[in-house]
């Protein structure tokens, strides 16, 4: 009976550390898989996760304000002031692009909290390759 049991206790340790956790919003691709691959396959992540899972496109237009203010300009706002996008879509720091959309945002927060740093370095690269 001991050796079943001790078996069993092996058995479960085991199995579990086997189990990949999966990244939020990356349906055919981990984000593993991408790290190591060029710029542009990690600019598509970026691209298919502010076109997807992140809903990002409702609110912000490549060349034109809608709700917020346009990617080029945040991109262009975020690089010129060498400030740091994956903080600000953590929540861990201030607007800098339109702060009067700032209480708009926060309702978004949510969906990019639970995204990893590289599924929002991906879209912040994405967001960059617009102002080239």
């Amino acid at each position: 009976m001991k050796k079943i049991v001790v078996f069993v206790v092996f058995v479960m340790l085991f199995s579990c550390q086997n189990k990949k956790e999966e990244s939020f919003g990356t349906d055919s691709k981990s984000v593993s898989e991408v790290t190591d691959d060029s710029v542009e396959a990690k600019i598509k992540l970026g691209e298919e996760l502010f076109n997807g899972v992140g809903l990002c496109h409702t609110c912000h237009k490549p060349d034109q304000k809608v709700i917020g203010p346009s990617i080029k300009e945040i991109a262009t706002i975020y690089k010129e002031q060498n400030a740091d996008m994956v903080d600000f879509l953590r929540e861990n720091a201030k607007p800098i692009v339109d702060p009067t959309q700032y209480e708009v945002m926060k309702t978004n927060f949510a969906v990019t909290k639970s995204m990893s740093d590289e599924e929002l370095q991906a879209i912040e690269l994405y967001m960059h390759s617009l102002i080239k």
